[in-house]
């Protein structure tokens, strides 16, 4: 592409701080500015150099080619919908599983209507992964494939948490006991007054939650026990063709929310290659997710 492509990261947690650094190392890409709730209010030292607006007045960054949705899975959709009226295309790192094909479905529609793309789940689990259990599963059609993740820090079961009434703040952390089965161990800061049964009981009915072992414990300070990092093994033992005992194995150990960033960047790269509509990471080339030629890039990989 001969021309830089212009994001807005809207929302500056964690994967919006990431996101920034990524975007920023991107030969490719311009940072047109951040969208916070709160504007230049209270606004941290390293924005000072980039356009910081809220919502809506995002009018003043000029020309927007991708929204990169750095907010909590729960408003994605909304947010979603409102940039992509806009014709500009979005980007997301929606984390539920269970609801990501009505997602697609939902922004599909909005979409087409404005002449945008949008790239939902584009994190590394669901995400990245997503990309490596297809490969696996096409490489080994009949067989089981185990995902596996941690130990580590889960972004959005935490933001779940403490989304949570009486809770101040919350790290839950993802426990590998193996085969895909995972142990949810939740660590809580409570609000005076709270009750840890209260908490721990909407913690426990909550879809985040409700399919595994989860174990909620109150702390005095969450900050004492957090770490970002995070790690995942893939498993796939199957069948090729007639031939049984295939197995593959991937593994990474990362920091989650600079990873997640690195993947949002690169699908909002890819997004400006796709015709309109909502497409998830393994609908995706992958050879879109990087910069530079093409005939450059197949000659440097294959």
């Amino acid at each position: 592409m001969d021309k830089r492509i212009r994001v807005a990261i809207v929302g500056y947690g964690n994967i919006g701080r990431y996101a920034l650094q990524a975007a920023a190392e991107a030969a490719d890409i311009e940072v047109a500015g951040i969208v916070r709730r709160q504007g230049m209010k209270d606004c941290p030292q390293e924005l000072m150099g980039y356009k910081v607006v809220t919502e809506d007045m995002v009018e003043e960054l000029g020309h927007v080619d991708v929204a990169i949705l750095a907010t909590p899975t729960r408003s994605v959709e909304e947010y979603a919908k409102r940039f992509l009226a806009r014709g500009i295309n979005t980007v997301d790192s929606f984390d539920i599983h269970g609801q990501i094909v009505d997602l697609r479905r939902s922004l599909d529609k909005v979409a087409k209507e404005h002449g945008a793309v949008s790239i939902i789940s584009a994190g590394w689990d669901p995400g990245s992964d997503s990309i490596v259990r297809t490969l696996m599963e096409s490489l080994a059609p009949r067989g089981i494939t185990y995902t596996n993740f941690g130990p580590g820090r889960s972004m959005g079961h935490s933001v779940c948490v403490r989304s949570k009434a009486g809770v101040r703040d919350a790290l839950s952390m993802t426990i590998p006991v193996g085969q895909g089965i995972h142990r949810r161990m939740v660590y809580v800061e409570l609000e005076p007054g709270a009750d840890l049964e209260e908490v721990t009981r909407a913690i426990k009915a909550d879809p985040y939650f409700a399919s595994d072992e989860t174990h909620v414990f109150q702390v005095e300070s969450v900050d004492a026990l957090n770490d970002v990092g995070h790690g995942v093994n893939l498993v796939r033992k199957g069948v090729s063709g007639q031939t049984h005992n295939q197995i593959f194995e991937f593994n990474m150990k990362i920091n989650n929310p600079a990873l997640t960033a690195q993947v949002l960047v690169n699908v909002a790269r890819a997004s400006m290659r796709q015709q309109p509509g909502c497409y998830t990471m393994i609908e995706l080339p992958v050879i879109d997710m990087l910069p530079g030629n093409r005939e450059d890039i197949i000659r440097h990989l294959v």
